[in-house]
């Protein structure tokens, strides 16, 4: 049978509808009481299944002037037609629930030192609201590729650099620059940013030129004393060392707060401390954002706030 194109465009676009035309029609006995379920009129119902019945070139119904019956091929295709549709409407639902509830492994990105001491009660927080959601939590300073290496979202800290990514600013990350009582004692404590030339620095070495949060201009311009200099990419060993009294270091808060609030550590020079970076939540896409990542996301952006915990007293 010639089908012709303006037919088969038709059926592209309402064969479901045609189908659920057929199923109701065939439990109703008649075009009227189908339309009244599907809420349509009893004329376009009888062309869905009209177009059903030349698309498959076979008769579904006899019609009679007070009701219709199924043919032979139409009760063969009636039970087919009703398996289609329910595989359907389940597929629907469970897309549904999906969008509806987060659920699911999400993979995260996060740096290591803020996440060995600070991602731990953001993680524990967001699963007791959504006990259905699991963490693959990998820590690693470098930027990974969010979308080649499969993560959900990535956590980022610095001032990023234009992408096709998203970012949603979580906290601000505070910069401070210390050293040990004890080493200030011993050494003095610089006033001035020519005086930090004639003091040991311990380096963090894991820096790009735009993310970095030292003032390397001045920091290392001239030659610094040889005893006690250290270059890590590890801030948390270099905070362990300035407390250890090997030199004066520039650090986020959100590794050294506890041992300046101690007493371990003492800020100086806060008038040349470098601006504040910002913590980001880094996504790959805004649109059908699964709700396992846009529950995470809005959870971590209401966690720390503008002002977080570990700055409390610095």
């Amino acid at each position: 049978m010639i089908i012709n194109e303006t037919l088969i465009m038709v059926w592209r676009m309402d064969k479901l509808d045609a189908m659920r035309a057929f199923v109701q029609v065939a439990k109703t006995g008649s075009f009227s009481a189908a339309g009244e379920k599907l809420d349509k009129s009893p004329q376009l119902m009888s062309k869905y299944v009209s177009q059903l019945e030349e698309l498959l070139a076979t008769r579904l119904f006899n019609r009679t002037t007070r009701r219709v019956h199924l043919t032979e091929a139409g009760e063969q295709y009636f039970p087919q037609a009703m398996q289609v549709l329910e595989d359907i409407e389940s597929i629907e639902n469970r897309l549904g629930n999906f969008q509806d509830k987060a659920h699911g492994l999400l993979r995260i990105s996060a740096p290591v030192a803020f996440a060995t001491m600070h991602l731990a009660p953001l993680l524990n927080e967001f699963q007791k609201h959504h006990p259905d959601v699991d963490i693959d939590l990998h820590l690693n300073d470098r930027k990974v590729d969010i979308i080649e290496e499969g993560f959900d979202v990535a956590l980022r800290i610095g001032q990023l650099k234009s992408s096709s990514l998203i970012a949603k600013r979580l906290t601000s990350i505070k910069l401070v620059m210390c050293a040990s009582p004890e080493y200030l004692t011993h050494y003095g404590e610089p006033q001035q940013l020519e005086d930090l030339t004639r003091h040991n620095y311990l380096r963090y070495s894991y820096l790009d030129n735009e993310n970095s949060p030292e003032p390397h201009a001045y920091l290392l311009q001239g030659e610094l004393d040889e005893i006690g200099k250290i270059s890590c990419n590890h801030g948390e060993l270099l905070c362990q060392s300035a407390v250890m009294g090997q030199g004066i270091v520039i650090q986020p808060t959100f590794i050294c707060s506890q041992a300046i609030k101690q007493g371990r550590l003492k800020v100086i020079m806060r008038e040349y401390t470098p601006s504040s970076l910002n913590l980001y939540a880094v996504y790959a896409n805004r649109q059908f954002l699964p709700n396992k990542v846009s529950a995470f996301i809005h959870f971590a952006a209401n966690f720390y706030g503008d002002t977080p915990y570990w700055d409390d007293g610095i």
